[in-house]
């Protein structure tokens, strides 16, 4: 087998049976690339996790076309073992063909309690190390050096000096390559066994990307420091009262660690400090990290993120999380040109924007659908959100979660309002990520995925309203086995005094789980008559009076585990014309039309030809979206908003950040 994948693709041959039932208990079906070529060979996969919603589903949209004589390729996927699958109904086993894969079948010689742990985007390097090398049985400690060495290109017992240590930290944490805490740990140990690392904090640094940089922020201004005192030839003692033990100076200026700096401080993984003494004519990767009080360090970083983007946008055939990561690249740079930039980096930034959302609609056409059943450790999808709170609930007594919403907030507009949250509050700590909303980007499709936990096909009575809110996060959180007191929910917050505001909902010694609506953003959204760059002053300015750092710090100060999300995000948009007609269309966006079949989807879609018709995946029967492509909009030709409910990844890609206090 050249890949992995085909051991399993050979059992999946169009219109053989049309139910296939499979015991997958490593979710191997469901991983991104094989679930994009089952897609493509006409198999429908579906998760069987809550019985009632699956047999919802089935009876709908599968059982009716059986008894109408069509033929379906139907694969129902079960994280059990081949043991287990007897437990199905009665009339799925009759009807269905049987398989079972796992990871086990796949590397018979490397431990199974290590690979069951390992990102499935691993596995296709893993198997060329397996075949290329054709390993001996393995323990867990020999599995683990196997797969640090031949997945993620460590040598643990090569690294010898912090050189080295550091490079392979910057490569890891820039390149946002995570590893299961069980190959940290073993990483970890491997070091600390040669010991030569005993004053670094390498059980915080080496999993955690954000404690890396911190560390490092820590340790630039005395490296700046150092070359000042070298400067003057003068003794200058260094601020060494630091947070994460380890050496004082580090090696910036070595040239395997130095060409990661610039781009750190450009893509804001690190914040430039001030040392207005340090000559002009100094390196450009050391002024990278030095702030200038002008906008000339605004303007230099502008085009060095342009240079940045340009080259890193995902292909047609990239996997979600790249996008995700080169969404928070493009935020950066967004968030630079609207707060004001020169005429030409603009024009620069919107024609890469023209074409990468090109790109990024036809990746989303490709590949959208493969995202709904990922598994929620890291959610994929908005309604993957709430799960992975409900794991954190299982795994950890006690905790409670606090899930805010700001609807409408797009990427870039959390990177504008980033550092106002940091400077109101500087115990805070953001661990931030990002996710993808729900197309169309309706707050009534996407908001509403949020809370319910599940894909709009499940609420479609209240598709086109936000008003069950309230009993669909209910639902969620009691069939988690919460009781009606343990769960609050409210919506509409955006001022006011937090307390007085949360007293008739939040009840500290009792509320376990709760969700927040913000809504002050999309207020501004939906008045805003200045573009783009109006729109993130705006939202600045409301951040500054400071309702979202007040909601956010008393919620840790009652032990809640916090969390903020966005519903979509928006982007600025000219118009192309509105369609006239009359009632055909249930909903009018500026971005998005909804029509109840796809033959009047159609007729509308001929005379606009920057639509598209959105296939609806994971959308109620009769809604058909002909979504808005590009920076065009419904409108009157050439008149200018900011809107939502398109597929570009300014809407699409939205915030999803985890607040923590900083450890005294």
């Amino acid at each position: 087998m050249s890949n992995w994948r085909e051991y399993i693709l050979n059992e999946f041959v169009p219109q053989i049976s049309k139910l296939t039932i499979v015991a997958d208990p490593d979710a191997l079906l469901i991983e991104e690339k094989l679930a994009f070529e089952l897609k493509n060979r006409g198999f429908d996969l579906i998760e069987f996790n809550d019985p009632i919603e699956f047999r919802y589903i089935y009876e709908l949209k599968y059982r009716a076309k059986w008894d109408q004589g069509e033929q379906t390729d139907l694969v129902v996927v079960l994280r059990i073992k081949d043991s287990e699958l007897e437990t199905l109904p009665y009339d799925l086993l009759k009807t269905g063909r049987k398989l079972f894969f796992n990871l086990g079948e796949l590397f018979p010689n490397l431990s199974y309690p290590v690979i069951e742990k390992l990102d499935r985007s691993h596995l296709d390097v893993l198997f060329d190390a397996q075949k290329k090398y054709t390993p001996d049985r393995m323990g867990d400690n020999a599995t683990k050096d196997f797969i640090l060495r031949h997945v993620f290109g460590i040598e643990a017992n090569l690294i010898s000096n912090e050189v080295e240590l550091l490079r392979e930290l910057l490569r890891l944490h820039y390149r946002k390559i995570t590893m299961p805490e069980l190959l940290s740990n073993r990483l970890v140990q491997v070091l600390r066994y040669h010991g030569s690392f005993h004053s670094w904090p390498l059980e915080e640094i080496v999993p955690d990307e954000k404690v890396f940089f911190a560390f490092l922020q820590e340790r630039w201004p005395v490296f700046l420091d150092r070359i000042l005192a070298e400067t003057e030839s003068t003794e200058k003692s260094l601020e060494t009262d630091f947070k994460y033990p380890g050496p004082e100076v580090l090696p910036f200026d070595h040239q395997d660690i130095r060409v990661y700096i610039d781009n750190l401080f450009v893509e804001g993984k690190l914040i430039p400090v001030q040392r207005p003494e340090i000559s002009a004519e100094t390196p450009s990767w050391i002024r990278s990290g030095i702030a200038e009080s002008s906008g000339e360090y605004n303007d230099i970083r502008t085009t060095r993120l342009l240079e940045i983007v340009e080259k890193s946008v995902p292909g047609r055939e990239s996997r979600h999380s790249d996008w995700l990561e080169f969404a928070m690249k493009w935020a950066e740079l967004g968030s630079l040109v609207h707060s004001g930039c020169q005429a030409k980096e603009w024009e620069r930034s919107q024609q890469i924007g023209t074409s990468l959302n090109n790109t990024f609609a036809e990746w989303l056409s490709d590949h959208y659908a493969a995202l709904i059943d990922l598994p929620p450790i890291n959610p994929a999808m908005l309604h993957h959100v709430p799960r992975m709170l409900a794991r954190e609930m299982e795994t950890k007594s006690n905790t409670k979660v606090a899930l805010i919403v700001v609807d409408g907030l797009s990427l870039e507009q959390w990177i504008a309002i980033r550092q106002i949250l940091h400077e109101q509050d500087h115990g805070l700590v953001m661990q931030e990520s990002a996710t993808f909303a729900w197309i169309p980007t309706l707050t009534s499709v996407s908001r509403q995925a949020i809370f319910a936990g599940k894909i709009p096909f499940f609420y479609p009575s209240s598709i086109n309203t936000t008003n069950n809110e309230n009993n669909l996060w209910r639902q969620f959180w009691e069939s988690k086995g919460l009781s009606k007191l343990d769960i609050g929910y409210k919506r509409g917050m955006g001022d006011g005094n937090v307390v007085n505001v949360l007293d008739d909902t939040l009840n500290p010694g009792k509320t376990r789980a709760i969700g927040l609506v913000v809504d002050k953003v999309d207020k501004i959204m939906h008045g805003m008559q200045l573009g783009a760059a109006g729109m993130h002053n705006q939202i600045k300015q409301w951040c500054q009076e400071g309702f979202l750092s007040s909601l956010i710090g008393y919620l840790l100060d009652q032990d809640y585990q916090v969390w903020l999300t966005s519903d979509h995000g928006n982007i600025e948009c000219r118009g192309k014309g509105k369609p006239s007609e009359g009632v055909i269309a249930e909903t009018r966006g500026e971005r998005v039309r909804i029509y109840p079949t796809p033959e009047l989807r159609a007729l509308v879609a001929k005379s606009f030809n920057f639509a598209r018709e959105w296939e609806p995946i994971g959308l109620p029967s009769g809604y058909f979206p002909l979504v808005a492509g590009g920076n065009d909009a419904f409108i009157r030709e050439g008149d200018g908003i900011v809107g939502h409910g398109g597929i570009s990844i300014e809407e699409v890609i939205v915030p999803l950040v985890k607040f923590e206090r900083k450890a005294c």
